[in-house]
Order: C-alpha cells, then sequence, then structure tokens
C-alpha cells in the first residue's frame, strides 16, 4: 500500500529531484537508508556502544580517508586474495 503526501523542500533539494524520472522511489529509498541508520544507531546503543554525532562523524571522516587510500592494484590485488582463498589456495607472501 502506497500513501500520497505532499512536502515542502528546499530549492537545491528540488533542483535535486527535479533530475529523478521517479522521485518517489527516490525518496523512499533515501529514507529507507535513513530508517536503517537509525535502526543500527539504536542497534548499537542496546548493546552497549556509546555514539555520539562528532564521533559518527569523525568515523565517517576516517573511514572516507581510509577508502580514498584503496588504488585499483589493492582492489586488485584484494580481489585475487578473496577469489584464491574462496579457492582453498591462499598462499602467504
Amino acid at each position: 500500500m502506497t500513501k500520497k503526501i505532499a512536502v515542502s523542500v528546499p530549492d537545491d533539494v528540488a533542483e535535486r529531484l527535479a533530475q529523478e524520472p521517479n522521485v518517489s522511489a527516490f525518496v523512499t529509498e533515501s529514507v529507507r537508508q535513513r530508517m536503517a541508520g537509525e535502526r543500527t544507531r539504536h542497534t548499537l546503543r542496546q548493546v552497549g556502544f556509546r555514539l555520539s554525532d562528532g564521533g559518527l562523524a569523525d568515523a565517517g571522516h576516517a573511514l572516507d580517508e581510509a577508502q580514498a587510500k584503496i588504488t585499483p592494484e589493492l582492489r586488485a590485488r584484494a580481489a585475487a586474495l578473496l577469489s584464491e582463498s574462496s579457492r582453498g589456495r591462499l598462499t602467504r607472501d
């Protein structure tokens, strides 16, 4: 079941949404991603993690920095290692 609603958004968001062929699907997926993040944070808090907005922002920056260091060569090597390990033929370099 679906429900039609009207929302007001800032101009920059409206411009971005205008680029989408299916605004409803785009908004639905975006909200579902937000909901998944909220559930994850709730679960982490329930099991004892102490989360703060600053800590989450720091972790996000650290993740971005780490991902920026992944070169095509490193990605290829990781894929090769994964393939070798899944076939049971992993050797140490």
